[in-house]
């Protein structure tokens, strides 16, 4: 225990500790001051905003996607399995350069879309695409085990008993899938929230438009103000530890869930 205790003090207690002691530098009118700028106001609700829609997003298609893998067998199923994974191996900047390229005003999808007036590179559209992108694994590999165990038994019941499949679906399948449904949307909420190399290619990292909050701190640190890096970093630091307790939470509840079951 003494072991573990010191290591994980030395590799994240103590940095953690020396960042909020950094922030203290500031007076509480300073730390106010940053936080509540026009361009810091506006990257947080980038990166909150479209962080949660992205998850949204996620969590109605990761659903769809993890219930046709559990539920359907078809040629190259286990390939389109293997697929989902592609963004938790793929290099952040390798996902990013990519996806600019794809929606690039001269890309494959990006030139069909220019000519509808769309332009997704370079502005928040692109932004919450990238988001999507690394996050869809989170929600399909924390409902895909649920699903797994739920017994295709129990949709047949409720069927013989004259439900519906609406019925089925939405009183049956979906309150035994909550949790997990939480939980995989806490994961690419927080995921999306964080991240930085795949967003920054495809943002334009334009102030104002489609600056994302880790940037501010990067451009910060580049001018060598420490303690505004630090001042917006302790934010993004208390919203990470809220959303892993939200996570731990709903984790403890799907495995209560799971024994009550059993």
């Amino acid at each position: 225990m003494g072991l573990t205790l010191t290591w994980l003090s030395v590799i994240i207690l103590i940095p953690l500790a020396g960042l909020f002691l950094k922030t203290l530098e500031l007076s509480p009118a300073q730390f106010w001051e940053i936080l509540t700028s026009r361009r810091t106001l506006n990257a947080l609700r980038i990166s909150f905003g479209l962080s949660f829609a992205a998850a949204c997003v996620n969590l109605v298609m990761g659903t769809i996607i993890v219930w046709a893998l559990v539920r359907y067998r078809f040629p190259g199923r286990r390939l389109f399995d293997a697929i989902v994974d592609i963004p938790f191996a793929l290099p952040t900047a390798v996902a990013g350069v990519a996806l600019t390229q794809l929606f690039a005003q001269k890309g494959w999808l990006g030139a069909p879309l220019a000519e509808l007036g769309i332009k997704v590179a370079f502005t928040p559209i692109g932004i919450f695409i990238a988001m999507v992108f690394i996050g869809i694994p989170f929600v399909v590999r924390t409902v895909q085990p649920v699903l797994i165990d739920l017994d295709p038994e129990i949709e047949e019941a409720a069927a013989s008993l004259g439900a519906n499949r609406w019925h089925t679906v939405f009183r049956v399948i979906l309150p035994s899938l909550i949790p997990a449904l939480l939980t995989g949307f806490a994961l690419a909420f927080a995921r999306a929230v964080g991240e930085y190399g795949s967003v920054i290619f495809i943002a334009g990292n334009l102030p104002m438009v489609s600056e994302i909050t880790p940037l501010i701190i990067i451009t910060k640190l580049e001018q060598y103000d420490y303690a505004g890096a630090t001042a917006v970093a302790s934010v993004m630091l208390v919203a990470s530890f809220v959303l892993l307790l939200i996570i731990n939470g709903l984790q403890g509840w799907t495995d209560r869930r799971r024994e009550r079951l059993a």
